[in-house]
């Protein structure tokens, strides 16, 4: 199994990190991990940020051709088809880490198969049967892969996932398709053909098929080569295979922003605006027309008096009387990404000396922090209270990032306790710590000194703030 995850320190804070990868001459990654931007951006090079997010984002595919051989090797330092001996040994197992399939006349053919991968075996269906071996989640056991996407996630404050992709020569293993995540390509061995054509539903919400002769001509014919980079949108149909005289193909689709639509936040922050709303607007109070939810279909008056709400709504924001508020996307987002990057795990326990009143003090790890403002959910009789809580990744589970519904419940009870509750009185100190600036615990928003050091503890405990 891969080892397990370590927390990272906040951008510009000295702690130990793993050794990057070199060349045999010495020469550093052609990536750069300064911060998450200066990686993005050495990701797309050489285009800029401005003009990737103005003109391809949501809009087109992107290829951008290297010819560059310093990275062409960097690529196939990342994921290539001799790794899977050394990963077989550790104990991958069918359908969870690897998936063999096939397109065979338009449709995905799976080779069913259960339990630990064999290599010789996986070899032999690869060379025999010409299957494309689909592996999930390669982060969970490359470094780099784990430092490359713990960055993204920073970058894009959304999930990002990967799936290695190896195909034999004269080959396809999946049908014209689209997905619900925006696509980055990389191609770390071999060559690849894609063709892409115009999206049916564009920016899409979900996986589908799409038959090919429904799709019509392709809208770009590319030939990816090592060190090649291919970006394409969410609902971008697409087919790709390995053309006859290469000897197999091996590509990195690195995914993000499923599900991180404004439709999505919507969803999200509305139960919070009609929890307020409630509080202070009596009409939002008052009952239901008798009976109308035994209607069929809405009597009049109801689409009227809905579209005042919401027209009320709107302006409240609009004055800033109502603030959205998001819990549901955070959480899921804090919960399920990757920990930080670091060499060892000291850096998530207490650092340096316990804060006192008139020390000055910084949040460690502010990419891997968020907070929401929600309702408390302890039960009493009295009126219900809003809390904060402060929600960290430090001791997050690389080994499952991304791998859906395995032993959810029981991370969803661990990832419960990666946090800290406060009173919503803190929430300005709270702010005030987590603005990147140094601080002296005396100077923190709170009336009472007690509760400004009782902060600072609390914070320090849980190794996110440390005397500068």
């Amino acid at each position: 199994m891969p080892k397990k995850g370590n927390p990272a320190a906040a951008e510009g804070e000295e702690v130990p990190s793993k050794q990057r990868k070199t060349d045999p001459n010495g020469v550093p990654p052609p990536l750069s991990f300064t911060s998450p931007t200066s990686l993005f951006e050495s990701l797309i090079a050489p285009l800029g940020l401005q003009e990737f997010f103005q003109e391809y984002w949501e809009k087109k595919p992107l290829h951008l051709q290297r010819s560059d051989p310093g990275l062409a090797t960097y690529y196939r330092s990342l994921f290539q088809l001799s790794d899977l001996k050394a990963l077989c040994a550790q104990g991958i197992e069918y359908d969870r880490d690897v998936i063999l399939c096939r397109c065979v006349n338009g449709k995905k053919k799976v080779i069913s198969k259960q339990g630990r991968v064999n290599h010789s075996h996986l070899k032999k269906d690869f060379d025999q049967k010409k299957v494309t071996i689909q592996f999930h989640q390669p982060q969970r056991f490359q470094d780099e892969l784990w430092q490359i996407q713990e960055k993204l996630e920073c970058f894009f404050g959304a999930l990002v996932g990967s799936n290695v992709y190896i195909t034999p020569q004269g080959s396809q293993g999946l049908p014209p398709h689209y997905d619900d995540v925006e696509v980055f390509v990389l191609q770390l061995e071999g060559e690849k053909h894609w063709r892409l054509y115009q999206p049916t539903v564009p920016l899409a919400r979900e996986y589908s098929l799409e038959p090919e002769e429904r799709i019509g001509s392709p809208t770009h014919d590319i030939t990816l080569k090592a060190g090649d980079l291919l970006y394409f949108p969410r609902g971008t149909i697409h087919q790709a295979d390995t053309p006859v005289g290469v000897d197999h193909s091996t590509h990195l689709t690195i995914s993000t922003y499923q599900k991180t639509s404004w439709g999505d936040f919507l969803l999200d922050v509305f139960p919070s605006f009609l929890f307020d709303s409630m509080k202070s607007d009596i009409t939002m109070r008052a009952g239901l027309p008798r009976k109308l939810l035994t209607f069929a279909s809405p009597p009049p008056g109801t689409t009227k008096q809905l579209c005042s709400f919401m027209r009320d709504l709107a302006d409240k924001m609009e004055q800033g009387q109502l603030e959205p508020r998001s819990a549901g996307m955070k959480r899921d987002f804090v919960s399920s990404r990757l920990p930080p990057f670091l060499q060892d795990d000291s850096a998530a326990t207490p650092a340096g000396k316990m804060p006192a009143l008139g020390d000055l003090v910084c949040m460690r790890f502010t990419d891997h922090i968020l907070v929401t403002v929600e309702p408390s959910e302890d039960r009493t009789d009295e009126a219900v209270e809003l809390v904060v809580f402060l929600l960290h990744s430090l001791s997050n589970s690389r080994e499952t990032h991304m791998m859906g519904n395995e032993g959810e419940e029981e991370e969803e009870e661990k990832q419960g306790s990666q946090g800290l509750r406060f009173a919503l009185s803190h929430l300005p100190a709270l702010k005030q710590l987590l603005s990147g600036e140094r601080h002296l615990v005396a100077d923190l928003q709170l009336e009472q000194d007690a509760d400004k050091l009782n902060l600072a503890l609390s914070l320090w405990s849980e190794g996110l703030l440390t005397v500068c």
